[in-house]
C-alpha cells in the first residue's frame, strides 16, 4: 500500500539547553565520583526518559532531603530549591551538589538584591512549579508575591508607598509574560524590573523557532513532559502562531496517529529537557507510516555552555 506523503519540518533550536546538559552531567559525574547510589531531590529535569536513564546509572530520585540516607550525596535539580533545602542538607552533614541552572540562579540573585534594597518582589510564574517554589524560597515568607495572570496584577494588595520590583520564571511564554509586565508597569509605574530579561535564552529561542514554522504546518508535535513548563508553552505558542492543531507527547509511542491523518506538513520540536533521541524516534515512527521528507529550519545557532561545580570539574 502506498504511503501518503508527509513533510516533517524540524524546528531549530530544539531539545536540550545548556542548563539541562549541565544538570545531567552533574548527576553522572557525582555517580562517578562517589559511586552509586546518588540521590537527586526532585526530577533533575522534567523528562521521564532522562530520569529513567539516570536511574539505570545509579541515581535515586526523592522529593525531600529527609529521604536521603546519611553518608550519601544528594543533587538538587535544575529548577532550583528554597534556601531551606541546602540548610537541611548541611544540618544533616550531607554532601550536596547544586544543579540549579545558572539562569535560575541569576533570578535568585536579583530577588535577593531587590530585597536588600527594601523592595517587595512580584514573581510572574506558575503556582506550584518547582522553579517558582525555589525562587519564592529565597526570601522570607511574604516578601514575594506571585502573579500568573493580568487579573492577578489587578488584584494585588500592596501599600501605596511600597517599593516594588518584578522577576519572572525563566520558562514562561514570552508574549504572555510581556502582557503581564505591561500590566504591572501600568499599575505601578515606578516598579523595578530585571536589567536583562529573566526568561532564558533557550525558552526564547525555542518559542521563536516554533513561531517561524507554525504557519507552514498543518499539525505540530511538541516532544516533552506534561509537567515541563517550557514544553507546554511551546504548544501554546504553536497554536497562537498559526498551527492550531498542536499536541504534546512524551515520545513516539504516545502519538495519536489519527491526529496526523490528512496533514501535509508536520512540525516537530522538543522542549529544553527532551533529548534529541526522542526527536529521532518520532521521525522514525513517521517514516513507518508516511513517505517522509525532512526539512530543518533553524532561527539561531546556540553556543551557550555552563561550567560544572568546582567539586566536579577537577
Amino acid at each position: 500500500m502506498e504511503r501518503p506523503p508527509l513533510t516533517l519540518l524540524l524546528a531549530g533550536p530544539r531539545g536540550f539547553c545548556a542548563g539541562v546538559e549541565r544538570a545531567i552531567q552533574i548527576v553522572e559525574r557525582t555517580i562517578e565520583r562517589f559511586g552509586a547510589p546518588v540521590y537527586v531531590r526532585h526530577e533533575i529535569v522534567h523528562n521521564r526518559f532522562v530520569v529513567e536513564t539516570l536511574e539505570q546509572k545509579g541515581a535515586i530520585f526523592v522529593e525531600e532531603v529527609s529521604e536521603v540516607p546519611a553518608g550519601r550525596p544528594v543533587v538538587f535539580s535544575a529548577h532550583g530549591v528554597p534556601k531551606a533545602v541546602p540548610a537541611e542538607a548541611e544540618t544533616r552533614e550531607l554532601v550536596y551538589l547544586d544543579a540549579t541552572c545558572p539562569l535560575v540562579t541569576k533570578v535568585h540573585s536579583e530577588a535577593e538584591q531587590h530585597y536588600r534594597n527594601g523592595r517587595r518582589l512580584i514573581l510572574i510564574g506558575h503556582a506550584g512549579h518547582p522553579e517558582v517554589l525555589g525562587t519564592m524560597g529565597q526570601l522570607p515568607e511574604g516578601a514575594m508575591l506571585l502573579v500568573e495572570t493580568i487579573e492577578d496584577v489587578d488584584a494585588l494588595q500592596v501599600k501605596p508607598d511600597e517599593k516594588l520590583a518584578y522577576i519572572t520564571q525563566t520558562t514562561l511564554s514570552i508574549d504572555d509574560a510581556s502582557a503581564i509586565v505591561k500590566a504591572l508597569k501600568k499599575r505601578f509605574p515606578k516598579i523595578h524590573g530585571p536589567k536583562k530579561e529573566d526568561i532564558c535564552y533557550a525558552t526564547t529561542n525555542r518559542q521563536q523557532a516554533v513561531k517561524a514554522i507554525a504557519s507552514r504546518c498543518d499539525r505540530m508535535v511538541v516532544i516533552g513532559a506534561p509537567n515541563s513548563s517550557n514544553s507546554q508553552r511551546l504548544v501554546e505558542v504553536a497554536r497562537q502562531s498559526g498551527c492550531e492543531q498542536a499536541m504534546l507527547v512524551a515520545r513516539a509511542r504516545d502519538i495519536d496517529w489519527d491526529f496526523i491523518t490528512g496533514a501535509k506538513c508536520l512540525g516537530i520540536t522538543a522542549g529544553a529537557s527532551a533529548p534529541e533521541i526522542l526527536v529521532e524516534e518520532v521521525v522514525a515512527a513517521c517514516r513507518e507510516r508516511f513517505d517522509v521528507t525532512v526539512e530543518e529550519m533553524s532561527v539561531i545557532q546556540e553556543d551557550v555552555r555552563f561550567n560544572l561545580p568546582r567539586a566536579l570539574s577537577a
